[in-house]
């Protein structure tokens, strides 16, 4: 039987989410200090990566699909499909400079250093916004660059901006907004696509159980029609013993959840219970 091969990150941000999201659907595997691993259950094989050899390893067919972030796959320019936005691994591609870099616009860089691990990135911005700055090209632990000299700036990834102020630099200006992406080779096997398409429609469930709750609530028929138009999609309506009150059961995104509950309460909803979803199939 075809086996689907999918390029992961071997360390580093990405790992654990990665790993967590497969296991979510339904895939288990072995984890080792290997450097690829076969599932258990699942027509898979776990190949673990650096992440900047995951594009060029899809491109050139040797993994089927794999987990990167976006920035990335921009910055190698790789010929490959973005299949899924993950939701984890969210970061941007900002410059920043050292505290004490008196900067007003953008025009403050022209002429300086900039120490990057992403220069395609960095060099584009750069072109587009009209400014002549020297690229200093570094693959790893960009934001010390100021601090021994070796550059006036950096262009680097930032999360929670800990490591921006651990450094003493601030950002200044967002290039890319990035997180991880399901990525595929785009001349996959039709026998390996159907693989692929399974594991699509899982985490694609995943993906839904996670920004969306299951709320369940109680209301009477006098203040029934205000509940529903409150809730979006197609609530079931269900009778209870009591023939003045009615049960709700609803899906609500999670980002709306407490506004929701705030309104519904305000319309007369009683005995909210919201609950978690592990899959959601549509």
């Amino acid at each position: 039987m075809e086996c689907l091969k999918i390029a992961l990150q071997k360390s580093g941000r990405l790992y654990t989410d990665s790993i967590e999201l497969l296991k979510d659907c339904g895939i288990e595997m072995n984890l080792g200090k290997q450097l690829n691993t076969k599932s258990l259950n699942f027509p898979m094989e776990i190949l673990f990566l650096r992440d900047d050899d995951i594009p060029k390893y899809i491109e050139d067919g040797v993994a089927d699909v794999g987990i990167v972030g976006k920035n990335l796959i921009l910055e190698k320019k790789k010929n490959i499909n973005i299949i899924e936005y993950l939701g984890f691994g969210r970061c941007r591609l900002s410059i920043a400079v050292p505290e004490n870099f008196h900067y007003t616009r953008l025009d403050d860089l022209d002429e300086k250093r900039i120490a990057t691990s992403h220069p395609t990135l960095l060099s584009a911005f750069l072109k587009k916004s009209q400014i002549k700055a020297h690229i200093h090209h570094i693959s790893g632990s960009v934001e010390i660059a100021p601090n021994i000299g070796i550059s006036d700036a950096v262009c680097d990834l930032v999360s929670s901006g800990e490591t921006l102020f651990i450094n003493n630099l601030k950002e200044i200006e967002t290039i890319l907004e990035s997180e991880a992406v399901l990525t595929s080779y785009p001349h996959m096997k039709s026998s390996k696509k159907s693989i692929a398409e399974i594991l699509y429609c899982r985490i694609q469930a995943v993906k839904r159980a996670r920004t969306n709750k299951y709320l369940i609530l109680n209301a009477t028929n006098d203040n029934l029609e205000e509940i529903l138009s409150c809730l979006s999609g197609s609530p079931t309506v269900l009778p209870l013993n009591n023939t003045k009150w009615i049960a709700v059961h609803a899906i609500i995104e999670e980002r709306y959840l407490w506004n929701k509950i705030e309104k519904l309460k305000r319309l007369g909803a009683k005995d909210l219970l919201v609950l978690p979803i592990k899959k959601m199939m549509i």
